[in-house]
């Protein structure tokens, strides 16, 4: 069976997007490769930022139940040293939405599910290939054997896009590496973690790596451990000891984000595509997201994705008549507005992982704000 749009991803950004098409009368089908929306963890939070994130949530009707699950307190961050010495905190104003209110991604995607027709999201459709019609329009097919058409597909499946190449055959890089592990029931538990991290974000900075903590709606921690980009292999931080050995002589209050983790390491490899990527448009398919831009992850990705999914909606929409034209405006804009971002994605990561990383990091937050241009 033909549709007019296929997503292939039903993370943030497809489901932002097919949401937003429905609201301007626009059926689009997304096909996501979980069994179902519980299959698996979704990460942690995020804090959606008003000129981005928040905007896509407002043109998709959403705005208001964002507020009513978004934690404004969870902005506040906590600077630290391996002593355990406050470089930074930043308190938000007290229930305040004006700046980039925290929520848990699995909330995020949550919402987003539940403003959809039920029968939207096609679960358990793990694309393998899209080629093109000979009559416009492309042939998907998924791992088993299932398949469809459509008159346009857009790939937001991710870093690893199955769509990507159909546009170009950009080579992507590695970062970082990035270690992950959970506290459950930190403030009945770990009282003295709890407050350590307070409700927000905490980061002890050291030199080439971070150990970071993120309060979640649920009453956990999610803790983080970030390290240049791969100088050895992923098997050497499977366990506990290995990691606490990388923090040898840190403040024992810090290094007790690891001792209390509940799970076992999660492990992987941060990649990122090449700075000004681009491809040549070609009809009938666009990419949005990580598929699109994969950046290090310092704030934007799903922020941008869901920009994205808004434009790219807005601009279907506004020309039903030549979807092509509507996809060349999208990506010229996408191209240009992503290039600054994603060059200071790569310079705050970084940044991070330095040799100088405390003090370029507070330098960072402390910096005076720019003064408004006169027109």
């Amino acid at each position: 069976m033909r549709t007019r749009i296929a997503i292939a991803g039903g993370g943030l950004g497809g489901l932002t997007l097919a949401r937003i098409l429905q609201r301007h009368g626009t059926d689009a089908v997304v096909y996501d490769r979980e069994a179902s929306r519980s299959a698996r963890p979704q990460g942690g939070a995020l804090d959606l930022h008003p000129e981005s994130g928040q905007l896509a949530l407002a043109e998709a009707g959403l705005a208001d139940r964002f507020q009513s699950a978004a934690r404004p307190e969870g902005e506040e961050h906590r600077i630290l040293d391996p002593t355990g010495r406050t470089l930074v905190h930043h308190v938000p104003q007290p229930g305040s939405f004006s700046g980039r209110p925290e929520i848990d991604r699995s909330a995020l995607r949550d919402l987003l599910l539940d403003s959809l027709p039920s029968d939207t999201v096609r679960w358990g459709h793990r694309l393998v290939a899209a080629t093109v019609r000979p009559d416009e329009g492309w042939d998907l097919t998924f791992h088993d054997g299932h398949r469809a058409s459509c008159d346009i597909l857009v790939g937001a499946d991710g870093a690893r896009s199955v769509v990507r190449p159909v546009l170009t055959d950009v080579a992507l890089s590695y970062v970082a590496t990035l270690v992950e592990l959970s506290v459950e029931d930190v403030d009945r538990r770990h009282p003295d973690l709890a407050e350590l991290v307070g409700p927000g974000n905490l980061w002890c900075v050291g030199a080439n790596q971070i150990l970071a903590a993120q309060r979640l709606g649920d009453g956990s921690l999610r803790v983080g451990i970030s390290l240049r980009a791969p100088e050895r292999p992923l098997d050497t931080y499977r366990g506990k000891r290995a990691l606490l050995d990388l923090f040898a002589g840190w403040a024992p209050r810090l290094t007790a984000l690891i001792e209390a983790a509940d799970s076992p390491p999660t492990r992987r490899l941060i990649e990122a595509m090449p700075l000004g990527t681009r491809w040549a448009n070609r009809p009938g398919v666009t990419l949005i997201g990580d598929a699109a831009h994969l950046m290090p992850p310092v704030g934007e990705g799903a922020n941008q994705a869901m920009l994205d999914a808004a434009e790219l909606a807005g601009r279907l929409a506004g020309d039903p008549g030549d979807p092509n034209a509507a996809i060349r405006g999208y990506e010229e804009s996408m191209f240009t507005r992503i290039h600054p971002i994603a060059e200071m994605s790569a310079r705050v990561q970084a940044m991070m992982l330095s040799p100088t990383a405390a003090d370029d990091i507070v330098r960072f937050f402390t910096r005076p704000a720019e003064p408004a241009r006169a027109d």
